[in-house]
């Protein structure tokens, strides 16, 4: 299909508006419509977007409802900025359709409460995403937008198997995987910009309009940007870094995150939960399954629902060098250290945490088009050299132990144990 008929398809099927406080007016074909009008979608709406952040940004209460629409509208605004430029003739309307389907529903599986269930022993959300794509009720109203549940289900979720696809086909897959998940994705230019907004900081603020007139198709069918686009690339990965420092792994943020994760990794490992159990849940029903259920380590978990989180004892930068930090990777591992050090301290088990962020990517794999010819980002005349942004990694990550009170022992022992 022509680039020209995929930006007529653009620019007059998409007939039914969302109001959004961050993008003004969405418009959503009709078929798109139903699918945000259906009851798994209305269930991101009881999910926050940041999870336990609004304990410390009171304005943090949007939800993955509003992120999806968002998302939805930046990839429309993508894929029209490459149409405009003639260079999507490889694409169909049913594989255009597929991506902006995966795009509005990509976070059908995500779990309650932000992240704090990341790193734990469950299936990843995309994998819970597709699943739900290809059951119904939603799988009907996929086809009946006029896309591929399939395709859908398989942009957002990479791991699903490529055999029996033709050519072309797999082509657009790939195509759009890379759109949807990469450096210029429409999700982070979404998120970043609406967790600056509901948060009340400045940091996440992206040129948007600007990045979408300086995106191409580069070789390979990569998503690239124009030489002249490079500044809003590095604007992107300077919010993206500021947001982490300032928001996503503030401390408060980072103690509820730690403190709901130990609860519920106790609980998977005693069998109290089943994982299964957590799947589907929106915020308010994994609190009242927590709150059912009588067992001990779920007071975590329940002192933050009430809003208090335990307090910073410790705060020292992560070494991975060093093999006490290093082995705080392992949940496990972690578990057995929080036991030996709350014994040193002389307090409970359950009265302190150890948090360690997972490792953050700044991805910048992303071709550069210069005077005809395409150099990966890495070579261009940026300042974030491959150094420069591994410090960024580097820098982020804070090796914390919380407790449930001060004390002069405990952080003794916590220096001791870690420096």
């Amino acid at each position: 299909m022509s680039s020209s008929e995929l930006s007529a398809f653009l620019s007059s099927d998409f007939t039914e508006p969302i109001r959004d406080p961050l993008w003004g007016n969405v418009f959503l074909s009709p078929g798109l419509e139903r699918i945000a009008s259906s009851t798994p979608f209305a269930k991101l709406g009881r999910i926050k977007q940041l999870g336990p952040a609004f304990l410390v940004y009171p304005g943090a209460t949007h939800t993955r409802r509003a992120h999806s629409i968002g998302v939805f509208h930046m990839a429309k605004r993508l894929a029209g900025a490459l149409a405009a430029k003639g260079q999507l003739d490889f694409c169909t309307r049913r594989g255009l359709s597929s991506y902006l389907v995966a795009a509005l529903c990509h976070d059908l599986g995500h779990f309650p409460f932000a992240h704090s269930l990341k790193e734990l022993p469950l299936e990843a959300h995309e994998a819970l995403t597709a699943r739900e794509l290809l059951a119904e009720p939603l799988r009907g109203l996929v086809l009946a937008a006029g896309a591929d549940p399939d395709m859908a289900a398989a942009i957002v979720d990479e791991g699903r198997p490529e055999a029996g696809m033709d050519s072309g086909s797999l082509r657009e897959l790939r195509f759009f995987r890379g759109m949807l998940s990469g450096v210029l994705d429409p999700d982070k230019l979404d998120y970043l910009n609406r967790d600056a907004f509901f948060c009340g900081v400045p940091y996440g603020l992206q040129d948007s309009d600007f990045i979408l007139q300086r995106v191409a198709v580069g070789p390979s069918d990569r998503l690239a940007i124009e030489e002249r686009g490079l500044m809003s690339v590095e604007g992107l990965l300077f919010s993206k870094y500021l947001m982490y420092r300032s928001v996503y792994w503030h401390k408060g943020v980072r103690a509820a995150t730690a403190m709901i994760k130990k609860a519920v990794f106790l609980a998977l490992g005693e069998r109290v939960l089943l994982s299964d159990e957590l799947y589907g849940l929106d915020d308010d029903g994994f609190y009242a399954k927590l709150r059912s259920i009588d067992y001990p380590p779920f007071a975590l978990a329940d002192s933050v629902f009430q809003g208090d989180a335990y307090g910073a004892v410790l705060d020292i930068p992560y070494d991975g060098s060093d093999p006490r930090h290093a082995r705080l990777l392992d949940l496990s591992s972690r578990l057995k250290t929080e036991g030996s050090l709350a014994a040193r301290a002389g307090i409970g088990s359950l009265e302190l945490v150890i948090d360690v962020p997972e490792g953050v990517s700044f991805e910048t794999d992303l071709p550069v088009l210069s005077d005809g010819r395409s150099v990966p980002f890495a070579e261009s005349s940026t300042v974030f050299t491959p150094p420069v942004v591994a410090g960024f990694a580097s820098s982020l990550r804070r090796l914390r132990v919380f407790a449930k009170g001060p004390s002069a022992r405990l952080e003794a022992e916590a220096r001791e144990l870690f420096t």
